[in-house]
């Protein structure tokens, strides 16, 4: 059975380029053939800042919008974040997002596609990093930073470097071995069903 890939689109600000990025991700992870893709942008959540009163470890969500994004983060076995960069940081929406949930983030393996000036958003990926951790989610080393990214935006579409598809190649070959590895250590959905 193929195993599923989220990716995270981080921003949902208007005017955001995440979107050209996810897309072209998901039809390069396709072809890769080791995941079955699926797009999961925050900006269909609508999600107010961390709204529910009772701690996400405990999984008893109170609000639709925190059962919709448990169970699209649930059905993953593995997450690239596609992120830019804002103040040297990870946008506040996948900070925000990531702290609704707990369980659904656990055992995981993470790559993450990021894009800014200079430095490829890979500020951006070192701030989140240990907020993943946390949720036990394992960030990978591998990773595909986007520098000066306009540059490769023509007419509306991303078109990669070498360099670019290279590192994506690498990121979803460790994803694959990561994602493998750590479904052990997740309990089964039958598991999981019995015991809430």
């Amino acid at each position: 059975m193929t195993q599923k890939l989220n990716i995270i689109i981080g921003s949902t600000r208007p005017g955001r380029v995440g979107p050209v990025f996810a897309k072209w991700f998901a039809d390069f992870t396709r072809k890769h053939g080791k995941f079955e893709p699926v797009l999961v942008d925050l900006a269909d959540f609508n999600l107010p800042i961390f709204d529910e009163p009772k701690h996400p470890r405990l999984g008893q969500y109170e609000n639709a919008h925190t059962k919709k994004l448990s169970e699209a983060i649930d059905a993953g076995d593995a997450f690239v974040f596609v992120t830019p960069e804002y103040n040297y940081f990870a946008p506040a929406s996948l900070i925000n997002a990531i702290t609704y949930l707990s369980a659904e983030w656990k055992y995981k393996p993470a790559g993450f596609l990021s894009y800014a000036g200079v430095s490829g958003g890979l500020r951006a990926v070192e701030s989140i990093k240990p907020l993943l951790m946390a949720q036990k989610v394992v960030p990978l080393q591998e990773g595909v930073p986007v520098p000066n990214y306009p540059q490769f935006l023509k007419d509306g579409v991303f078109e990669p470097n070498e360099l670019i598809t290279t590192g994506a190649t690498a990121m979803l070959d460790e994803l694959d071995r990561w994602a493998g590895a750590l479904k052990v250590l997740r309990p089964s959905k039958a598991v999981a069903d019995k015991a809430a």
